[in-house]
């Protein structure tokens, strides 16, 4: 069900990016044709740079999530499996998660492991069992892990011996996909030329037109998702698995507990205020904004709470009860 509501707002939001501002761009421009003699060529060639900058980043973008993220990936598990923190991980639970078929067995486990500044933490990860005879991964067994030194490339934590490969044919797939959508870009430009230009060049182009207002929007939408959102959700990516790795668990008390005035899918956005003391013993204060359930609000009124903090910068901290939901 979450996978077909992701599906259709991601088409809902596509057609107010691109099939949008053409049927409105094409419908007023019908009804009140332009004066292209009126317009600055020096201002049409300055819109033409700017949405063909546009489009580099929004393609490029796109390129790097498609294709080179695949390649850093594999780069960063050879780099992890080489130079990782190692670790002993108790296997707390192991579900099968792969399919009937399917080419390995997938099990997600939940580990018991000491982070980088050794206090014990919770976390779920997927492994794929490439020796299903020798049953490694099973509840109660023991397994070795290499974590990120600096919590910062992906995957954070591995098995100790994993691969990671490429699949060829995937990648070319995805590859012919992009050149594609670049393609059909391109050939829009060519388009958009031969039909609108009436001899004047590019005067045509102005500020409203979809070769600029669609990668515009697109990446508008890249914006909100990569920074306004996880604004909302307390912290750029990757701040969680970091406090998670690199964090020691305290207990905080709850000072306050004070809606922001933000609501996420009817869900009140609560701001607590915490006070706990670091292994200096220093007494330290900070804040986190945090969706709460509205079948929780019993939650504001503890007077304790669990957190993460950063050894290194002791006001970054996180709910300890969040950061076991991580995988």
């Amino acid at each position: 069900m979450k996978h077909a509501l992701g599906i259709f707002w991601i088409l809902y939001m596509l057609f107010f990016a691109i099939p949008f501002p053409m049927i409105l761009y094409y419908s007023i421009k019908s009804s009140e044709p332009p004066v292209l003699t009126n317009v600055n060529p020096w201002l049409a060639v300055g819109i033409l740079a700017v949405s063909i900058l546009l489009w580099i980043i929004v393609l490029g973008g796109w390129f790097y999530k498609w294709i080179i993220v695949n390649f850093v990936a594999k780069r960063n598990v050879a780099h992890l499996v080489k130079h990782g923190i190692p670790r002993k991980a108790e296997i707390l639970e192991a579900v099968k998660v792969s399919r009937p078929g399917s080419q390995y067995n997938s099990y997600e486990l939940k580990l018991l492991f000491k982070n980088l500044v050794n206090t014990e933490i919770k976390q779920k990860i997927v492994v794929n069992d490439a020796k299903p005879q020798q049953n490694r991964f099973e509840k109660g067994k023991s397994i070795e892990i290499r974590i990120d030194n600096n919590a910062k490339r992906t995957p954070y934590l591995i098995p100790a011996g994993s691969e990671a490969g490429i699949n060829i044919l995937t990648i070319m797939l995805i590859s012919l996909g992009w050149l594609t959508v670049t393609g059909l870009v391109t050939g829009y430009y060519i388009y958009s030329y031969q039909t609108e230009n009436n001899g004047m060049g590019w005067r045509f182009i102005a500020w409203w037109h979809p070769l600029i207002l669609c990668p515009a929007i697109l990446l508008f939408y890249r914006g909100i998702f990569s920074y306004f959102l996880n604004r909302i959700f307390n912290g750029r990516k990757g701040e969680a698995e970091l406090i998670k790795l690199k964090g020691i668990r305290t207990t905080a008390r709850l000072i306050s507990a004070d809606q922001t005035g933000t609501y996420i899918n009817e869900q009140p956005m609560i701001l607590f205020k915490l006070e706990y003391e670091d292994e200096q013993n220093q007494i330290r204060r900070s804040e986190i904004k945090k969706i709460v359930n509205l079948l929780d609000l019993s939650s504001v009124k503890r007077q304790t709470i669990d957190v993460f903090y950063l050894k290194e910068d002791p006001g970054r901290i996180a709910f300890a009860e969040d950061l076991e939901e991580i995988t």
